[in-house]
This record gives structure tokens, sequence and C-alpha cells, in this order.
């Protein structure tokens, strides 16, 4: 079986975040990038394949040369090569056409990736890529068993869990509980090595565009200043509910 995991490469929920040119652009100075959370659920998931049942997985990215760190961080992990799209990842649409070239050739039979993105929290990607394949496609997916062609992925609902069936070639969107979070793997000094000499491949991006463009961001106002009110005077606590709080 033939694994293609879709890495995005995302800020660290720890950075401050800050936009420049308007506010039409984040601002990546001082940024610390990380593989996006969902994707090393996915990522996981997939050296699992790997190890219990002789799968072969490929990382893949559209980006910069930036994100090669992230990639070969992915390699660290289990990953057995990588592959950078080099273009800016402009859209989801964007994204998911280059990745949808990337599977035609490479004849992958497991499309992993996030549900979405830790950045712009789109959520377009999977699905987007299996609708150009062709290809079953099950979101937000935290359970995924394979044997043989057979698939079937636990993915979450409102108000509980729905057990699907399918075959390959698939696209999975996945998200925590494809493995578990104590199951990620963190890279040994052994793993960081064999990163080095693991086949990275870049690619020239194929001709599309984009189908939409961030008009401006803003970041959420700053939050208040706390107030304490002693617990004799609940009149006054009253009134900052009733009048600034406006909750009751």
């Amino acid at each position: 079986m033939k694994i293609l995991v879709c890495i995005s490469h995302v800020p660290d929920t720890t950075s401050k975040i800050n936009f420049s040119n308007g506010d039409t652009e984040f601002d990546t100075n001082g940024v610390q990038f990380v593989i996006n959370p969902n994707d090393e659920y996915a990522l996981t998931r997939a050296i699992w394949f790997k190890e219990k049942q002789g799968a072969t997985v490929t990382v893949v990215n559209v980006g910069g040369a930036d994100t090669e760190p992230t990639l070969r961080k992915a390699l660290a992990i289990g990953a057995d090569e990588a592959i950078r799209v080099n273009a800016n990842p402009t859209d989801g649409m964007f994204v998911a056409k280059q990745l949808a070239e990337v599977v035609k050739n490479g004849g992958y039979d497991l499309v992993l990736a996030g549900k979405e993105s830790l950045d712009y929290n789109g959520g377009m990607v999977p699905g987007m890529l299996a609708t150009f394949l062709g290809y079953d496609f099950i979101n937000s997916c935290e359970g995924l068993e394979i044997e043989g062609t057979s698939v079937k992925g636990i993915r979450q609902i409102d108000g509980g869990k729905e057990t699907i069936s399918g075959k390959l070639p698939i696209v999975i969107g996945g998200q925590k509980g494809l493995v578990e979070e104590k199951d990620l793997r963190i890279p040994n000094m052994r793993g960081i090595m064999s990163a080095r000499t693991k086949a990275l491949t870049v690619l020239d991006p194929v001709g599309a565009e984009a189908a939409s463009k961030a008009v401006k961001f803003e970041k959420p106002a700053a939050k208040s200043a706390c107030k304490m009110i002693s617990p004799d005077n609940l009149d006054e606590l009253i009134n900052l509910l009733h009048n600034e709080a406006k909750v009751i």
C-alpha cells in the first residue's frame, strides 16, 4: 500500500501572531513553525500501517524552501520520502490541485491529511482533493482500519460517531483519535540522522489559479482587565453584570 500524507507548515500555537501590509498578510518574522497537529495524527497512523502492513509513506507539502525543515521532521518521525511542490499555497483550491497532480503521478492508494490546518482553519483541502481525484472521502476521521482494499473509518458527528466503509483508493481527513496522543512520535537522534539522507523531491507546480484571496486579517480584541469584587458587595456585582457585562 502506498500512502501519501499531506503536511501543512503552520505556526506553533505559542507564537505571537502579527500581520503586515495593511493586515493582508501573515507576518512570519520570529515565528516558529511545526507540523500541523491534525497532519501529525495522520502521519503517525500512516507509520503504523508501514510498521504493521508494510506500507510505504511519502509526505508532501505545497510551499517554499522554508518548509523543508518541517518535511525533514516528518522524515525523521518515520516517513520514507518527501515531496515539496515549489509554490506559495495561496488558497485551498490551489493547494488541492497541486496535491491531486502528485497523487495521480504517484499512484497512491491512501491519502491522509488533517481535516484542517491550524493556521487558516479552512478545512477545504481534503474534500476538494477527493473531488479532483474522484476518490471516496471520509472527513473528521478519528479511527481508521484497512484490510486489503477495504476501509473502515470512524468519524465524529454531532452527538456521536459514525462508522463508514469504503474502498481504496480513498482520501481521509484526519484528526485527534486516529492515534492516541501518547503515541505521537518524537524524532530520535537516529531518525534525525536518517532524515538527512532520505529523498526530498522538489516539483514545479501545475498551472492553477487561486479561487479566493484574503482581504484582511483581524486579531481578537484584547481581553479587558479582571475586576475583583468583594463577596460582601453584591449590589456592585449585580450592577456590573447588568450594565457592563450585560449578562443579566
